[in-house]
C-alpha cells in the first residue's frame, strides 16, 4: 500500500510503500526525482521519460520524492546524468556519507534521509528550475516561462537538461500528462480531461497516454494513484 507522509521540506513528498509484490510497482514519468531507502539500501530515482515496471520487490520501501528542478540541488547530481535510470546512491555520494545515512536508517529511513537533505533544501535559496517546473506543472507554457525569465530558448533548454533531466517541452509534456491523469483517476470524463489539460482533442490526448506510459487512459484511470509513483 502506497502511502504519503507528511514531511516538512520545501517541494518534497515523503512517502512510503508496504508489501511490493513480485511484479513490482507500475511507474508513471512525473518530472519527479526520487531518493529511495528499500531492503536497507538506497537508490537515486532520476526522471523517466517514459512509463516501466520496477522489478525488484520487498516488504518496504520508502522515499522522498523531489518536484521538478529540485532533485539536483537535493542530491547532488544533474537530473540529465540519472535520466530514466535507478543509480545506487554510493556511486554518488562520498562512502562515508552513504555510512552515516545507513547507520541512520536503521532507527528510523524516513527521518534519515530527511536529515541527510535538508541542509540543501534552504526554502530561501531554491533554484530558479524549482519555480519553472511550478509553473510549467500548473500549464503555463515553455514559451510564456522563458519570456518572464528574459532567458532565450537555447539558455531554457540548456538549464533544463540539467535541472529537469530533458529539455522544457519534454517536461511540459510530462506534466501536461500527469495532470491528465491524476483529473481521469478523480472521475473526470476524458473529453474535459483533454480540453482542461490542453490536448488538442481525445484523440491526442489518447495518443499522448499511450505514447508516455504504453497503455490507454481507462487503464489508468482504473489504478490506484500509487501506480504513479516509485517504488523501487
Amino acid at each position: 500500500m502506497y502511502r504519503e507522509l507528511p514531511i516538512a521540506l520545501p517541494g518534497t513528498v515523503a512517502w512510503s510503500v508496504d508489501r511490493v509484490g513480485a511484479d513490482g510497482a507500475f511507474v508513471l514519468p512525473d518530472g519527479c526525482m526520487d531518493l529511495i531507502w528499500h531492503d536497507g539500501g538506497f537508490l537515486v530515482a532520476g526522471p523517466d521519460t517514459r512509463a516501466h515496471r520496477t522489478t525488484a520487490a520487498g516488504p518496504r520501501a520508502v522515499g522522498l520524492r523531489f518536484a521538478p528542478g529540485l532533485g539536483p540541488r537535493a542530491l547532488g547530481i544533474p537530473a540529465d546524468e540519472v535520466r530514466d535510470s535507478r543509480i545506487p546512491l554510493q556511486d554518488i555520494w562520498p562512502d562515508g556519507s552513504v555510512r552515516r545515512l545507513a547507520d541512520a536508517a536503521t532507527r528510523d529511513p524516513l527521518a534519515a534521509l530527511a536529515a541527510a537533505v535538508r541542509d540543501r533544501l534552504d526554502p530561501v535559496d531554491l533554484p530558479v528550475e524549482f519555480s519553472i517546473g511550478a509553473h510549467l506543472a500548473s500549464g503555463a507554457t515553455v514559451a510564456g516561462v522563458a519570456s518572464e525569465l528574459g532567458w532565450s530558448p537555447r539558455r531554457m533548454h540548456r538549464r533544463s537538461l540539467a535541472a529537469f533531466g530533458y529539455g522544457p517541452k519534454t517536461l511540459a509534456r510530462v506534466l501536461r500528462f500527469d495532470r491528465a491523469v491524476a483529473a481521469a483517476r478523480s472521475g473526470v470524463g476524458f473529453a474535459r480531461v483533454a480540453a482542461d489539460a490542453g490536448y488538442a482533442d481525445q484523440a491526442h490526448l489518447a495518443r499522448e497516454v499511450r505514447a508516455l506510459s504504453g497503455i490507454t487512459l481507462r487503464q489508468l484511470a482504473g489504478q490506484p494513484g500509487s501506480a504513479a509513483k516509485r517504488s523501487t
